[in-house]
């Protein structure tokens, strides 16, 4: 599907209102780095939706017939962050031929976590896909049609990618893919989809435990990093091996293939470190207590045979992934070996999660 499908043609009398959505974060299994023109990434990627850890975002409208471009007003948890408000306002203000209406409304935009202890972090992945939904539900009621059909979630999906790559991937329950692959037509550059294939009921129970080691924000920009990748001796090897990767952990979630899961799921992780501390800029994301957490997790996946693995994104914060069936004695593990290396005692203990939900239109 080209960007202009998921273009609406709009017309509408004057109106006014409040649209809630509460969606999910995600972790990529398969990363994405290294972004072309227009957030399109280089090579296909694969995340899980989690369930505590997400935003909720309420945008209050009102159609202003006189007045071109009356404003846009956001805040975080009752904060205005003017950096990030400039960034919210300028994603708006690019989506006008997406959604012609947006030069005529007056917009203020509130967003807050869902889980306590991610309070005072803005993710631009959460606020750009919790926005882009509102405002698809704002258009659809306007236009007087009801959402929730298949169109309606491409392009919340297609308009959350191009305020944060990763957000398109926040619109779908469980596994979601985003790009283009020769594994299945639908795939697309454009916007996430929903896994197309059975998983395996190994994997549909998946838990995700996020080990705080730092709740201090990056001062480098998720694009900055794209651009050290894209622009690394290994870039294209890095793309090629991401696609291999792709398609393995593709037929893993359907075979139900723990192992292979785990060693796919693992080499993203390490790829990603390893490019960027042997980049120009020589980043290492990953703290001592990170690499400490690590280090353990293997052991004691070594001793105990228990099919457990660790991710990660940019920054020191782990994930912890386990199938349900070994909930117990990995969060036992987890409370008494891997939690003293959290800032103040933090770990998230998350799972896969469900599709967005709409609280108010």
């Amino acid at each position: 599907m080209s960007s202009q499908n998921l273009i609406v043609s709009y017309s509408s009398s004057a109106a006014c209102g409040k649209v809630t959505w509460r969606c999910g974060s995600n972790i990529a299994l398969i990363k994405h780095f290294g972004k072309r023109e227009r957030q399109l990434p280089s090579n296909p990627s694969l995340s899980m939706l989690l369930t505590e850890i997400g935003i909720e975002t309420t945008i209050e409208y009102e159609f202003i017939e006189a007045i071109r471009f009356p404003g846009v007003h956001f805040s975080f948890e009752g904060f205005n962050d003017e950096n990030f408000t400039k960034r919210v306002a300028s994603f708006i203000d690019n989506l006008i031929l997406d959604i012609p209406i947006l030069s005529r409304l007056r917009m203020t935009i509130y967003s807050k976590n869902l889980s306590p202890d991610t309070h005072g972090l803005i993710m631009p992945s959460n606020v750009f896909s919790s926005i882009s939904l509102c405002l698809c539900s704002i258009e659809e009621k306007l236009d007087g049609s009801v959402s929730g059909n298949k169109d309606f979630f491409q392009k919340a999906s297609y308009l959350s990618r191009l305020g944060s790559g990763s957000a398109c991937r926040s619109i779908y329950g469980g596994y979601v893919i985003w790009g283009d692959s020769e594994e299945h037509p639908s795939f697309s550059n454009l916007y996430g989809q929903p896994f197309p294939f059975q998983v395996h009921p190994t994997f549909q129970g998946m838990h995700d435990t996020v080990l705080v080691v730092s709740r201090d924000r990056t001062q480098t920009s998720n694009n900055a990093y794209h651009k050290l990748i894209k622009s690394h001796p290994d870039a294209l090897s890095r793309f090629g091996q991401a696609r291999k990767n792709f398609k393995l952990l593709l037929k893993a979630l359907q075979s139900g293939e723990i192992n292979i899961f785990i060693k796919v799921v693992e080499s993203e992780a390490i790829s990603l470190d390893e490019l960027l501390k042997s980049s120009s800029e020589a980043i290492d994301i990953l703290k001592p207590a990170s690499k400490a957490i690590i280090e353990k997790v293997v052991a004691f996946r070594e001793e105990t045979g228990l099919p457990v693995c660790y991710t990660f994104d940019i920054g020191p914060n782990i994930h912890l992934l386990y199938p349900d069936a070994y909930k117990k004695d990995v969060e036992a593990f987890i409370k008494k070996d891997l939690v003293p290396f959290c800032q103040e005692g933090i770990a998230i203990f998350d799972k896969i999660g469900q599709a967005p939900v709409l609280l108010n239109a």
